[in-house]
Parts: C-alpha cells; structure tokens; sequence
C-alpha cells in the first residue's frame, strides 16, 4: 500500500479486537519508530499488551475498548515538540496503516502507567496513538473545502492543489481542520489555528501536504 492509498483508508477506531500483533509487525513498527526518533530527536515509545491505560472513565467515555496497544509520543520540552510528535506521529499512523493495523490520535482518554514508557529528564509526552486490529475500519468525516484552508485558485501548480487535498485528510483534534496553507513563490506557508493541539495537529497536516504535493517541487516558508 502506498502512502497516498494509506491516507485514503485511515479513519479513527477506538474500538479494537483481542487479535494480537504479530512479531514481525511490532519489529517493523519498532524500526519506524527508531528512524523517526532518530530523525526528529524524539523518545517516542511503542508500549504492547498493556490495558491498564485505556480502561478507565475518561477512555469508557471517549468510547474506547480493547486497547492494549500504543504509541507514546515523548520528546525533549520545546516550542517545536507538538509539531515534531504531530509529523512523526502521523508518518507511524500511516505506517501502521501500510502494515494492516488500526490507530486513532489519543489526547485525554489515557491514564498514564508507570513504567509503562519512560520520561527523561526534561522530557513530556504530549498525546498518544492507540494501535491494534480494529472492529471495524473506521468512517470518514466531512471535511472543510479547500478554499476554506488554502489560498487555493485555478492558477496553483498540480502539485499544491494535491497537497491541499492531502492535507484535508489529515486528522485533527475534533475534526475542526484548524489550519491554513498559503503558497506564494514556489513556497508554502502552514500555520496553525487557535484551539488544544493545533500545533499537533499542524504537524500531522504538514506531513500529509508533503506526501500529497511532492517534497521535491516546494520548500516550507
């Protein structure tokens, strides 16, 4: 599966079977995840057959079920982590995807678990990504136009207009799509909006626009 099929299928699922992952997923999912950290200077975490962190009131609410497994999202205190956990976590969501697993952006429906991942000296996790066999395949959402977060018109190049498209469906916390790409001299501006975790959700949107418009045809502004 490419990773434009990959952002096709994804949807959010909360509600996971007991079918465990398999091996050679989990090392596949280990190995991405020691690349990003590598990349991005993150701790993030892959914590399996552990319950406890989604059986309480807040994740009955939040209407998860069988989660044993997830990815911790951890890094070193700064104004760019949120960013950074958004980007790299959606690059493992997609990943996860592209390897037959269902994931689903976790803000507050979470108990932290000692000793369930570790956080360094000057370190936080920001959300985490439920992971497993989910009971079903999720459902889409309804999604802003691309006029509504771009400075899109009929004379932007393929390329914007298909990172836009991409863009558009990234998740964001509440499905608000709180963001706006502005492309002016072969560069492209992304800002975030007001609101919890938008520069989460900022990094999540900024991945999906470079998978969509290409990194090679634009530079960031």
């Amino acid at each position: 599966m490419k990773l434009m099929e990959a952002i096709k299928r994804r949807h959010s699922v909360r509600q996971y079977t007991d079918k465990p992952i398999e091996t050679e997923i989990l090392n596949a999912l280990r190995a991405e995840i020691a690349a990003c950290n590598e990349e991005g200077g993150l701790h993030i975490q892959l914590v399996t057959d552990e319950p406890k962190a989604f059986d309480g009131f807040m994740a009955h609410y939040g209407k998860f079920s069988g989660v044993r497994n997830y990815i911790a999202l951890i890094g070193k205190k700064s104004d760019k982590l949120d960013e950074l956990c958004g980007y790299y976590g959606e690059r493992l969501v997609l990943k996860a995807q592209q390897l037959g697993l269902n994931t689903c952006w976790v803000a507050m429906s979470y108990r932290k678990i000692p000793g369930a991942f570790e956080i360094g000296r000057g370190e936080k996790i920001t959300v985490v990504i439920s992971l497993g066999y989910g009971k079903t395949q999720g459902m889409e959402h309804k999604s802003k136009s691309a006029e509504a977060v771009s400075n899109i018109g009929d004379n932007s190049p393929a390329w914007f207009k298909a990172g836009v498209a991409a863009a558009l469906l990234a998740p964001t916390a509440m499905n608000q799509q709180k963001f706006t790409l502005i492309y002016a001299d072969g560069k492209v501006n992304a800002e975030a909006g007001a609101g919890f975790y938008a520069k989460v959700d900022l990094g999540i949107v900024k991945y999906h626009f470079e998978i969509g418009a290409g990194r090679e045809n634009f530079d960031w502004a």
